[in-house]
């Protein structure tokens, strides 16, 4: 009889199972974490309302259990630490360009000077791309109008939000979400 001294050693099957428990789990947190934003941005509690969202959030999971994203280093960067203070970075960027386009509408004088702007994003992959473009679009007086190759043409309702834009603070910071 050969006895293993404490060592912890995993079969293939082991180790398959173990795979697809994480993947249970990783699927199980997608669907609540997408039901709760449903419910949140929807706030409509109506059985059939409800009952769409579900069927919603069952078919996304679907379609990221086919396309291997439970498998793959994507969904736990997506779902880190880093995603949320990325997000709570762009929330307070998002109130602070709302204020600030409001103040430019409301002023008699109507302060504003459209630019349109390119600039080379230091991100190389496409979810990094799309995820700059939509937050650049997200912030009110801004507009992703083109995205290829890593290269944004971007719309701009006054110069300082250009020259924001230009600076790269949301690009390093998008950057560094895959970067760590």
């Amino acid at each position: 009889m050969n006895h293993s001294s404490g060592g912890k050693h995993t079969s293939p099957q082991a180790s398959t199972a173990i795979s697809s428990a994480d993947s249970l789990y990783r699927a199980l947190l997608l669907a609540v974490l997408l039901f709760a934003a449903w419910l949140l941005w929807s706030g409509f509690f109506k059985p059939l309302l409800i009952s769409l969202g579900v069927f919603s959030v069952l078919l996304v999971v679907f379609l990221a259990h086919r396309l291997r994203l439970f498998d793959t280093d994507v969904f736990a960067l997506r779902f880190s630490l880093r995603l949320f203070r990325f997000w709570g970075w762009l929330f307070k960027e998002v109130i602070i360009s709302s204020l600030e386009v409001a103040r430019l509408v409301l002023n008699p004088r109507m302060p504003i000077e459209p630019a349109v702007v390119e600039f080379q994003s230091r991100c190389d992959h496409p979810v990094d791309h799309v995820i700059l473009g939509n937050s650049i679009t997200l912030t009110p007086g801004t507009l992703t109008l083109k995205i290829e190759s890593g290269n944004f043409t971007v719309h701009s309702l006054t110069r300082q939000g250009a020259d924001a834009l230009k600076s790269g603070d949301m690009d390093r910071r998008v950057a560094a979400l895959r970067d760590g």
